[in-house]
């Protein structure tokens, strides 16, 4: 996991830098950092509007008594894609602007579920871990909801 990470953080960006300086011998720094600041800009509007969309949604869902799982994941994926598009880089802008896509974030979504699913163990108090889809539904009765500290003065022996 470490390695992961380290090359995440080495190699993501030495890409990023090898193709902004390609651009900009092609095209100009002017054209490049324009191409920056503008994919920061629309990316980061963009993130926004799809974000106050899927806020409506698990609202939405909500209201209705649903859990808004699917909604949630979304949002995730929002606020992803919004970091990546704001990062100065073709790549990032590239995936950032993917996760903004509904169809996209759908394949994206069903991906990180069963990742999400697989890595999950549910652990029932009273017998140990259960595997995901053999829940076991407990029955619980409220019996008193009042509570009394021990230490009030104003407790009555």
């Amino acid at each position: 996991m470490l390695l992961r990470l380290f090359l995440l953080f080495t190699l993501v960006p030495l890409a990023e830098l090898t193709i902004l300086l390609w651009i900009a011998h092609r095209t100009g720094w002017l054209f490049t950092l324009a191409l920056v600041i503008v994919t920061g800009v629309v990316g980061a509007s963009l993130a926004r509007r799809e974000g106050l969309r899927c806020w409506q949604g698990a609202r939405q869902r909500l209201a209705q008594g649903e859990m808004p799982t699917d909604s949630l994941l979304d949002g995730l994926m929002i606020l992803l894609a919004g970091a990546l598009l704001i990062t100065p880089g073709v790549l990032t802008d590239l995936f950032g602007f993917s996760l903004l896509l509904p169809p996209a974030r759908r394949v994206f979504r069903r991906w990180l579920s069963t990742r999400l699913k697989a890595r999950v163990t549910i652990v029932n108090p009273f017998s140990g871990p259960t595997e995901p889809g053999h829940d076991q539904i407990l029955d619980a009765h409220v019996i008193d909801t009042t509570f009394e500290d021990p230490s009030s003065p104003d407790r009555t022996p």
